[in-house]
């Protein structure tokens, strides 16, 4: 399974040939974005994440995000959190995660790197949480083992239901001639961790919000991602309606909980 798993997710590689002539890292994303992110997550807090973590979450509790960002998926219980500890590579997203924890009045512990590479430094918490991060992760199997090692009382994945770049699929077709794959997917997912032996739930929603505001926030987004000067702006867009992409329909969001062993 694990193979698989790695198998699927290397076939959403760039070919070098493509990535040697990106003007931009194709795989970079925005802190600012991100923040943005965060701040809508804080002034309205809702969805069965949250709900799924809260419950498990004792007064005064802590939090273990891994993959932290800048904190979406954990800073909204602030109210009930004795301590949040972030886990992520990005100093930048670390450094809004941290700014407004501070605001927040949370208590915070930084640990700067990937999981589960720095699982041996990090302290566990009553509750892990891990919002988009498992498309990320070539070693599914060693990522959820050390989660659950790490949360006294559950674990809380929040991922979309296919690969979160699925939706530039016939954009890759039109400018590379570059069909990507159908996997792997959240019942990739599912199946990995009852194959570990937890008792897998799940709840799934729409995206609660839209990918993008606008037809040029879009091409910005796919010239970046495929690769593209942003002089291809106005091609993207003129491919984007002639493909009937318009507007980008939102994903399917799954929340997936078990409890500690």
């Amino acid at each position: 399974m694990d193979e698989q798993w790695r198998a699927d997710l290397a076939g959403w590689g760039i070919p070098e040939e493509i990535a040697a002539k990106a003007p931009a890292d194709p795989w970079g994303y925005s802190p600012a974005r991100f923040a943005e992110r965060t701040d809508r997550a804080l002034a309205d807090p809702e969805g069965p994440t949250l709900t799924r973590v809260a419950e498990a979450l004792p007064r005064g509790g802590s939090v273990l995000d891994v993959g932290a960002g800048t904190g979406a998926a954990s800073l909204p219980l602030a109210a009930s959190m004795g301590e949040l500890i972030a886990v992520d590579p990005s100093a930048a997203m670390l450094a809004e995660l941290t700014s407004r924890a501070a605001r927040l009045g949370v208590p915070t512990r930084i640990v700067d790197g990937r999981w589960p590479d720095v699982a041996a430094e990090t302290p566990p918490a009553d509750v892990a949480v891990a919002a988009h991060v498992v498309y990320n992760v070539p070693d599914l199997s060693g990522f959820l083992t050390e989660l659950s090692a790490h949360a006294r009382r559950r674990v809380v994945l929040e991922l979309t239901e296919r690969h979160p770049m699925s939706w530039l699929n016939p954009l890759w077709q039109h400018f590379h001639g570059i069909t990507r794959p159908a996997r792997p997917t959240v019942h990739d997912v599912i199946a990995t961790a009852e194959a570990l032996g937890h008792e897998v739930r799940h709840e799934r929603r729409l995206a609660p919000l839209t990918r993008f505001a606008d037809l040029d926030e879009l091409a910005e987004s796919a010239c970046r991602r495929l690769c593209l000067g942003r002089d291809r702006a106005d091609e993207v867009i003129a491919t984007v309606i002639e493909l009937d992409m318009w507007p980008v329909p939102r994903d399917q969001w799954f929340t997936l909980w078990w409890e500690s062993m």
